[in-house]
């Protein structure tokens, strides 16, 4: 009979950065290269990254979640991931979310104009 796993709070890297935060920084750099800005924020042991209105992307150091769309029949979120070792993969998968939801909710003539 095995031992039951033990859980281990996630180990920061060499630079001292814990996973989630480093994770989300990671795919805040992949975002970049689609050419795409985002906010990384952390506490509480998750990582937030703030893509759009509508899109943000939690890290937990495990995986990338965001909420993918709606389904009116159960009348709940439905959410989308991606293995936080694949942060460029993921930016991809989130640079198509947010192509639809740029074309959905686009930017305000007030703030059209400032740009």
């Amino acid at each position: 009979m095995s031992a039951p796993p033990q859980h281990t709070l996630p180990v920061a890297s060499p630079g001292g950065i814990p996973p989630p935060l480093g994770d989300a920084e990671r795919l805040a750099s992949a975002l970049a290269e689609h050419g795409i800005a985002a906010d990384v924020h952390d506490g509480y042991g998750l990582a937030l990254i703030s893509v759009w209105v509508g899109l943000v992307v939690w890290c937990d150091g495990e995986r990338f979640w965001w909420r993918a769309g709606w389904d009116a029949i159960r009348r709940r979120v439905v959410y989308a991931w991606h293995p936080a070792i694949e942060p460029v993969w993921a930016a991809r998968r989130i640079a198509f979310r947010y192509a639809d939801l740029r074309a959905a909710q686009p930017l305000s003539e007030l703030i059209t104009e400032v740009l």
